[in-house]
């Protein structure tokens, strides 16, 4: 073929065309530059429509020519720049879909391999990310700076992503200001399984691992927040069902744009026929080793949406969680997936860090292979009929260890329910806290109460305790030691900021290696082993020496 057929087998647009196109090229150029990325997606469709229209008319030599035509190199640039618009929309099917369109007609394009490798860094995919990075840098040495930074970020991340290796020490030290550590999504030694003692399917351990064991990061699908601070009753919840509603419209909005988060949603409990549920497994949580979804995907009424959204959606002021960073009149609501899966217990072994977007789920006290990760939904340190009363406005009822033990316990002990009344009624300020301890404990010698079994009571009357090791002074050693008190609960239920509290004020006249190890170790299960061992003293407020304890 010579150079005349050539030419002849690709006639240029014609003049309206070559109008139209320039005029619809500027217009979208102009709206994406004023960031109005609604507008300027219709607009390069338009574009893009008309490129591929007289591609079509007029299709491409079969020779082995290097040179793409003006119309080609037009359409790379338009499916590039539109990639940009529904990125900045959240919409990640789209725009990567654009990107590898536009990398098809040019595998080499700079600004494609460019935006392909920023919207695979937000969905976590780490190291399908550094390999467009490095593809840009290969094309374009000058932009290093910036590139390399992105190189940087993604090795960072995808080494935390396989490791689990995190650290927070630095920005806890700061006081929580400045920015907020980036994180990446982690998936520990944990699967999904069905659940015998509790109900439907939970996450299980599959190693022994101890207390402060990061075990699960995700970074959530959508979340909404709000400060309820000196509201009245009301208006505090009409600024929750606000929240809320916001918060629906974002999660319905991710699903509808990525067929990812879809599938996550649709691998959830809509609240009922459990058992027909299928048993996920962990790999599809794990985004970095995900490939690009395809096109038949699972289907998400709005109904069952906002079913799922009602049985696992998590509150970031629950008592088994930490919001970093956060006045405290701060309260938040939000989709974590996975950790959705982990169920509720009296008896709870795992807490939650919110920092961000991304939750961190830790273990509070030492687990072993095969058991069962769970949460507190709601206060544990209270009797039982409290949180009978708590499980139900939750849309459940606990059948834990600890709840079938107390049914059976309490059910003719007519004694406990009047040391309930005594010392968690009303009229604190009469109440001799000591002597409620004392009997408590007396009762429990004559019952013959052991182990883990004792420290489930003392759980359920921890307020008891807790004003009492804050006011005894004449018992002495007529009842239990603070410290002998504060192990046997975090045993039975893990460690808890109101043990912690208790174990450091009866600490001030005490420093030995054993004191500090207990506190350190009780610590380690409420903030876990992202804080490390200063940021941890900080903390809880321990001056310690430099001490092997941790």
């Amino acid at each position: 073929m010579n150079k005349d057929d050539h030419h002849h087998q690709h006639p240029p647009p014609s003049m309206e065309e070559e109008e139209q196109m320039q005029e619809l090229r500027l217009k979208a150029s102009e709206l994406l530059l004023r960031e109005e990325w609604h507008d300027s997606v219709q607009v390069y469709t338009q574009f893009i429509t008309l490129c591929r229209s007289h591609i079509e008319k007029h299709p491409p030599p079969l020779c082995n020519s290097p040179h793409l035509t003006k119309i080609q190199r037009s359409l790379c640039l338009g499916l590039s720049n539109r990639a940009e618009a529904h990125f900045r929309l959240r919409d990640p099917d789209k725009a990567l879909r654009d990107c590898n369109q536009a990398l098809e007609i040019e595998p080499t394009h700079y600004k494609s391999l460019l935006g392909k490798g920023r919207i695979l860094f937000a969905l976590n995919r780490y190291s399908a990310a550094l390999l467009c990075f490095k593809s840009a840098l290969l094309e374009d040495p000058q932009s290093n700076e910036t590139l390399n930074g992105y190189i940087e970020k993604c090795k960072k991340l995808e080494s935390l992503s396989r490791t689990g290796a995190f650290d927070l020490t630095d920005w806890v030290l700061n006081g929580f200001r400045g920015k907020t550590p980036e994180l990446a999504e982690y998936v520990g030694a944990v699967k999904i399984k069905r659940s015998e003692e509790l109900s439907g399917r939970g996450l299980f351990a599959t190693k022994n691992m101890d207390a402060g064991t990061l075990v699960l990061v995700t970074r959530a699908i959508a979340t909404e927040r709000c400060i309820l601070s000196n509201e009245e009753e009301d208006s505090a919840e009409n600024a929750q069902l606000v929240m809320w509603k916001s918060f629906i419209d974002q999660v319905s909005d991710s699903a509808a744009k990525c067929t990812w988060i879809r599938r996550l949603i649709s691998t959830l409990s809509p609240g009922d026929d459990e058992a027909s549920l299928e048993i996920p497994e962990t790999e599809l949580f794990k985004r970095e080793l995900t490939e690009e979804c395809g096109e038949s995907e699972p289907d998400l009424s709005s109904d069952d949406l906002l079913n799922i959204l009602d049985v696992n959606s998590l509150v970031e002021d629950s008592v088994s969680a930490k919001v970093l960073g956060k006045n405290s009149d701060y309260y938040g609501v939000g989709l974590w997936v996975l950790a959705s899966f982990i169920n509720h217990s009296c008896i709870p072994n795992s807490r939650r860090l919110h920092v961000g977007d991304y939750v961190m789920v830790h273990l509070s006290k030492d687990v072993k292979a095969g058991e069962e990760l769970t949460f507190s939904y709601f206060d544990v340190l209270l009797p039982l009929e409290k949180r009978k009363e708590m499980s139900q406005t939750w849309g459940f009822s606990c059948h834990c260890r600890r709840c079938r033990f107390e049914e059976g316990f309490w059910a003719d002990k007519q004694e406990l329910k009047e040391i309930e009344m005594m010392g968690l009624g009303k009229g604190k300020g009469m109440v001799d806290f000591g002597g409620v301890i004392f009997r408590i404990e007396e009762a429990m010698k004559r019952w013959n109460v052991r182990g883990r079994e004792k420290g489930y009571l003392r759980a359920s009357f921890w307020g008891v305790y807790e004003d009492g090791y804050a006011s005894v002074k004449r018992w002495g050693r007529r009842i239990p030691a603070s410290d002998v008190v504060v192990e046997s609960v975090a045993e039975a239920v893990g460690s808890d900021e109101r043990l912690l509290k208790v174990l450091m004020r009866d600490m001030t006249n005490k420093s030995g290696v054993l004191e500090i190890e207990r506190a350190m170790k009780l610590g380690k299960g409420v903030y876990g082993k992202v804080v490390k061992k200063k940021s941890l003293r900080s903390l809880i407020g321990v001056e310690i020496q430099e001490q092997k304890v941790y």
